[in-house]
């Protein structure tokens, strides 16, 4: 380019810097934006996850307490089938009601009613006659309907004891098939207004408990007007049947009009629907202030931009009438060059230094006056010495502007670091020619061990702490080459943790996710040799690689494992009999004689053992056969 061209390109320079200027304080706060209602979108999705599980630990619960109803409620129309119900057998149903009464626990009370709704039997302390019971809506359904199943009526006032109540209620019959009467056990809504206020959901959030029809049977907080509210017409229950049975669901309230964020549950075994929810403007309150502060600091950033580009512009322009004399001196180089913090090398064409700037003392630790006129690439490494060489020839042919290149190098108090250059031509400002390169370097020793951390965190399972699947894999092919080469044994654990779906669905991901944590703590505390490894394979299931072990290893560090985890005694209701968290464990021993043969055989045969342990009740270990590859690949 000549030296007209260049004078004209330089006057639209503070131009292109205004519309550079202009086009950065808009991204900024394009990202500034974008990045806020992100962090919107997270704070909602967080909201979303708390209100899902509990909704659905609420929803449990209310399986758990209406179960509960529709057992006793079948047990007493059980007996009322075998006994009667003459004067005889009511009076021993009283007995036997009354003696029940302590242990009925979230059960308020119990009643039987005869056909014509008069009161035979109940828990509660009083006077039987002239009560009568045939006006209950729950009386008429099942004196119309012939279904024996349990029906869950809308909430009523009770008689005898005049607090808000849910029945749960069936019908027996005479031994000829007729109605027979009513047996009936309530539920107080103040029992689960009293169990939602246990959880903290915020001043304007709300649990409610709803049957499947829209009927609102408890919610907390309750201002006295909620109970028995209708709410079928609200979109929830008009458009139930296009939902899925569980998921959120964002709405304006009709009972207090406030908007809300909710997760909503279906019972699996009875009509009902729980409802969790929290108000949107209690949810998305810290973002907002957040956010609010975060975009003053950004409009006061912009501000200081437009003012500090405003002056650059002013000084780009005093600049350009300065450009001609700066670019003839080289005084301004060497000022930028060391006032700089990385190390200002300038190579000449013999590839010797002409010019370092004094961070050489920090970067290499050599002085400047001892690198001058030294071969600039004296200290490169030998390895790295080709690569850096083909780099410095390609810009002093002109293929390159620019390049930038790390490399190893010595360093005069240190045996080696690791070195970043970014490497530019400089041209003779009369001819044009390459007269030279300048580079600017950098330590990246730091960064290049961070690197080496990073890819080790790579092979570890990021919930556990133990080293993930893709790390047993390949930990799994050197071992059984060198089981093979040496002719060892070579032994494998394949650990699961016992009903662990159903230990997730009672006690939440949060809950297995500990769960999972503790197992790996306990293989990981066996493993003893650098050559073992303990590894998650998936889920909630695990491995343990034992080179050089035999069946009686195996079968200690197994009851190591079982006795480390009893130990901390994990609660697990589901899992039967020991209500603890246990692992079934399958192993499998291989003896290499054939070369053709794959790891693949060792893994296959221990999973096999694993599912036998689990065929034969769980919370054992199951050793496979000695796994011998033939020549064929099958396995002994």
């Amino acid at each position: 380019m000549s030296s007209a061209h260049r004078k004209r390109a330089a006057l639209h320079l503070p131009i292109w810097a205004a519309v550079f200027l202009t086009l950065v304080c808009v991204a900024i706060l394009g990202l500034s934006s974008w990045r806020e209602w992100s962090a919107r979108d997270v704070e909602l999705k967080n909201t979303d996850i708390d209100t899902a599980n509990l909704a659905q630990s609420l929803a449990q619960h209310a399986d758990d307490t209406f179960e509960l109803a529709d057992n006793v409620v079948t047990g007493l129309v059980h007996r009322l089938g075998i006994d009667g119900d003459g004067p005889e057998a009511i009076a021993r149903l009283q007995t036997f009601i009354d003696l029940r009464k302590p242990t009925l626990g979230r059960i308020r009370g119990l009643f039987v009613y005869d056909e014509t709704g008069r009161w035979l039997a109940t828990t509660e302390s009083v006077n039987l006659n002239g009560l009568n019971n045939s006006d209950r809506d729950y009386f008429r359904y099942h004196a119309q309907s012939a279904d024996r199943g349990m029906l869950i009526g809308r909430p009523v006032k009770s008689r005898s004891g005049g607090q808000w109540i849910i029945t749960a209620s069936k019908r027996f019959n005479h031994p000829d098939g007729r109605f027979a009467g009513v047996v009936l056990a309530t539920v107080d809504v103040s029992y689960f207004t009293q169990f939602f206020n246990k959880f903290t959901i915020g001043q304007k959030g709300a649990i409610s408990l709803l049957s499947s029809d829209g009927i609102m049977l408890a919610r907390s907080p309750d201002d006295g007007t909620y109970v028995g509210r209708d709410l079928s017409s609200t979109p929830l229950f008009k458009e139930r049947t296009k939902r899925p049975a569980s998921g959120t669901y964002y709405f304006r309230s009709p009972l207090d009009g406030v908007q809300r964020l909710s997760f909503y549950k279906t019972s699996d075994h009875f009509p009902l629907m729980v409802l969790a929810t929290k108000a949107e403007d209690e949810v998305l309150a810290s973002w907002r202030r957040d956010a609010a502060v975060r975009m003053m600091f950004v409009v006061a950033l912009l501000l200081i931009i437009a003012v500090i580009g405003f002056f650059f512009i002013r000084q780009l322009q005093a600049r350009q009438r300065m450009a001609a004399e700066l670019e003839a001196k080289e005084a301004d180089f060497r000022l930028l060059a060391e006032e700089s913090s990385d190390m200002v090398t300038r190579i000449g064409m013999d590839e010797r230094i002409h010019y370092v700037s004094p961070s050489s003392s920090r970067v290499v630790g050599w002085a400047p006056e001892q690198l001058m006129g030294t071969p600039a690439l004296a200290g490169v490494n030998t390895e790295d010495l080709p690569r850096v060489k083909a780099l410095v020839a390609a810009l002093k042919r002109g293929d390159q502007q620019d390049a930038r290149i790390v490399y190893r190098s010595r360093h005069r108090e240190r045996s080696e670091i690791w070195i970043e250059s970014t490497m530019r031509v400089t041209k003779g400002y009369e001819t044009g020619e390459i007269n030279g390169v300048v580079a600017i370097s950098r330590d990246m020793t730091e960064h290049k061990d961070l690197e080496r951390k990073l890819a080790s965190l790579a092979t570890l399972d990021g919930l556990t702490g133990i080293a993930n699947r893709r790390h047993f894999d390949e930990h799994l092919e050197r071992e059984w080459a060198r089981a093979r080469r040496d002719g060892t044994p070579l032994s494998l654990l394949m650990i699961d943790v016992d009903q662990f779906k159903k230990y997730n669905d009672r006690y939440g991901h949060q809950a297995g996710d500990a769960c999972l944590q503790s197992v790996a703590q306990a293989l990981a505390a066996q493993v003893r040799r650098p050559a073992d490894l303990a590894a998650r394979y998936g889920g909630e299931e695990f491995v343990l690689l034992l080179p050089d072990t035999d069946r009686a290893g195996c079968e200690l560090i197994s009851s190591k494992i079982r006795d480390s985890l009893a130990a901390i005694g994990i609660d697990h209701e589901l899992n039967l009999p020991s209500q603890k968290v246990t692992v079934s464990i399958g192993g499998a021993i291989a003896a290499l004689q054939d070369a053709k043969a794959s790891s693949s055989s060792l893994v296959e045969a221990a999973d096999r053992a694993l599912y036998a342990a689990k065929d034969e009740g769980r919370d054992r270990l199951v050793m496979s056969g000695r796994v011998i590859e033939l020549s064929k690949g099958r396995i002994a």
